[in-house]
């Protein structure tokens, strides 16, 4: 997977020649607002429970999403690998995790040879750094990889969030002191916040104090609030100091210079966690530097991740309507949905032409072009699709001169011309 392959831009297409249909009906098997929404709209398709395979909508989506993280986990200083997803389990056996992690998937040949199939790549990172640094001169190193997890999730009902297979970024960094570690540590901080931002949830979603388990005193988990959540969170709205239930008690608050009667109580979803790892994983492997002075010491890492499919799940869930789903500019399958109504020639042949034009210029376009469908119909589609524009082209708004633009957040659109159109789209072109 090359950078190429997920930057510039995403071709304009032709609903009529799109293999995927919309659906009235909501599935029967789906309890969440994200799944039916993204399966309705022919985003996904439900393999099984929590097992999505994604399609063309669907994926030009998850592409931006993956473009936007890879942006901002270049500007870190992260280098990209793509690491197997088979993983030996004399390595786990190192870690403990082996019988310890009890949702991990064991596969076995007919040799009866077992091997893990990924769902974190602590295992694995850390023994390919391991044949390339040796001197502090070396560091740090951060390292990630966008890739799919597997993990035997036996509560997957939740749509995009709960997932048994899924696609994650995870970042692993690696340091010779404290010191720097919590400099980038921080850093990864503000960088989640900027992602988060980007995709379109940075006001609703806020960096939460979480136990840090055997690793250190806290997590920091990135909750988005809603109703649908699963996590329940505590939030100061005055400072956005966030406490996840699990780890609230007087003395976290209290560290934090909070009082408990300003804590709202809140249903969230976590679409990211950054963790300080310490020697947790590095010291089973060795994996050590030695100083200026030649004395030997432990590396100590941190680990960094967002779960892509789940973070998609999340802004439909929080950013849908009773009509459906309204995405955001930066990660919208398309910039604007173009619309041609009846069968008069004239509006066919000016809709064809704003297609090419607009095409031309760069702009992701997606023309309802099908003739067999009725006005409603195709107003009922796109607002189950959710792109930020939708451009009408009918005998009525060539009257009127020109062409019916409206935002999917609006009630009513306006008249524009072609040349105005291409300048109201062309600044929100984001990717």
């Amino acid at each position: 997977m090359t950078k190429r392959l997920f930057s510039g831009k995403m071709s304009p297409m032709r609903q009529s020649k799109l293999f995927t249909r919309t659906r009235k009906e909501s599935p029967t098997d789906e309890v969440s607002q994200n799944a039916e929404l993204l399966i309705r709209g022919g985003f996904i398709h439900k393999e099984m429970a929590g097992v999505y395979s994604y399609l063309p909508l669907g994926l030009r989506v998850l592409k931006k999403i993956e473009n936007i993280i890879r942006e901002e986990m270049d500007k870190v200083g992260g280098q990209e690998v793509l690491m197997s997803t088979f993983q030996p389990k004399d390595n786990w056996e190192k870690t403990g995790r082996w019988e310890a992690m009890t949702d991990l998937y064991k596969v076995a040949d007919s040799a009866g040879r077992e091997v893990a199939l990924g769902p974190t790549h602590e295992e694995i990172v850390v023994p390919i750094l391991k044949n390339y640094v040796s001197s502090h001169k070396d560091f740090p190193v951060c390292i990630y990889q966008i890739q799919n997890k597997f993990r035997m999730e036996l509560r997957a009902k939740s749509g995009m969030l709960r997932g048994r297979e899924f696609i994650m970024k995870d970042m692993y960094s690696f340091h010779t002191s404290a010191e720097d570690f919590e400099k980038f540590y921080s850093q990864m901080q503000d960088t989640y916040k900027t992602i988060f931002s980007r995709v379109g949830i940075g006001h609703l979603t806020y960096m939460t104090f979480a136990s840090g388990g055997t690793f250190a005193k806290y997590s920091h988990e990135f909750q988005t609030i809603t109703p649908m959540g699963e996590d329940v969170i505590y939030l100061d709205e005055n400072t956005g100091i966030a406490i996840n239930k699990e780890v609230l008690d007087s003395e976290v608050i209290n560290s934090l210079g909070l009082k408990r009667e300003n804590l709202v109580e809140h249903k969230a979803i976590e679409v990211g966690n950054i963790f300080d790892l310490k020697t947790k994983y590095s010291k089973p492997f060795d994996l050590s530097f030695a100083d200026e002075k030649g004395e030997k010491h432990t590396v100590l890492m941190g680990c960094y991740g967002i779960g892509l499919g789940r973070l998609l799940g999340t802004v439909v869930e929080v950013l849908s309507d009773d009509k459906g789903i309204i995405w955001p500019e930066s990660i919208a399958p398309f910039a604007v949905h173009l619309l041609a109504l009846g069968e008069d020639e004239m509006v066919s042949m000016e809709a064809n032409k704003i297609y090419e034009n607009l095409s031309k210029m760069g702009i992701e376009i997606l023309f309802d072009d099908r003739s067999s469908i009725s006005a409603g119909e195709k107003f009922s589609d796109a607002d189950l699709l959710g792109i930020p524009f939708r451009a009408v082209v009918s005998a009525r708004s060539l009257k009127d001169g020109g062409i019916e633009l409206k935002k999917r957040t609006e009630e009513k659109g306006k008249i524009v011309s072609e040349n105005e159109l291409l300048k109201i789209l062309k600044p929100s072109k984001k990717i």
